[in-house]
């Protein structure tokens, strides 16, 4: 992953063509479940023994605006962390320090053995905050069914408000 995309990348005053390069033959193999992820029960798991991060924008978090999926709120015991709160105006992540305050404003510290899950509406902003937390050392797993799929099992309870 580039830190600050691609605005980044010509910042640096790197090239940038629309010609597509010559493949060149890999050796990587990508193996099912070789990155640890939560499915919905480890997700509700770590809601309540640890950290659960909704990575989305707070009024999805609080209910009061869900443009995407049938239900609004959230997983119950989760704390709103938007991503957005995590990168800088240019999109890069926040210094080490920075990144670190915020999660000891959540109660928890990198040393902790806390476990740490984050999630969002589809992947995306929950997958870069796991890497916003794996910069500064703290492991987070990604539950990845997301909000879309929590929203559309009817036994899952959801949390509105804040």
């Amino acid at each position: 992953m580039l830190d600050g995309g691609l605005s980044a990348w010509r910042d640096a005053g790197l090239p940038v063509s629309t010609e597509p390069d010559p493949l060149e033959p890999g050796d990587v193999v990508v193996r099912p479940g070789s990155l640890p992820v939560l499915d919905a029960d480890g997700a509700a798991r770590v809601a309540q023994e640890g950290l659960l991060l909704d990575a989305r924008p707070p009024e999805r978090f609080r209910g009061e605006s869900e443009p995407i999926d049938p239900v609004a709120g959230h997983v119950p015991g989760a704390t709103n962390l938007p991503m957005g709160e995590l990168v800088r105006p240019d999109g890069r992540l926040l210094p080490p320090d920075e990144l670190r305050e915020r999660l000891h404003a959540l109660g928890l510290h990198a040393s902790d053995a806390t476990p740490v899950g984050t999630y969002c509406g589809s992947g995306v902003t929950a997958a870069h905050t796991a890497l916003a937390l794996a910069a500064i050392g703290v492991p987070a797993v990604p539950y990845i069914g997301w909000w879309s799929e929590w929203a559309t099992a009817p036994a899952r309870p959801v949390a509105p408000g804040a």
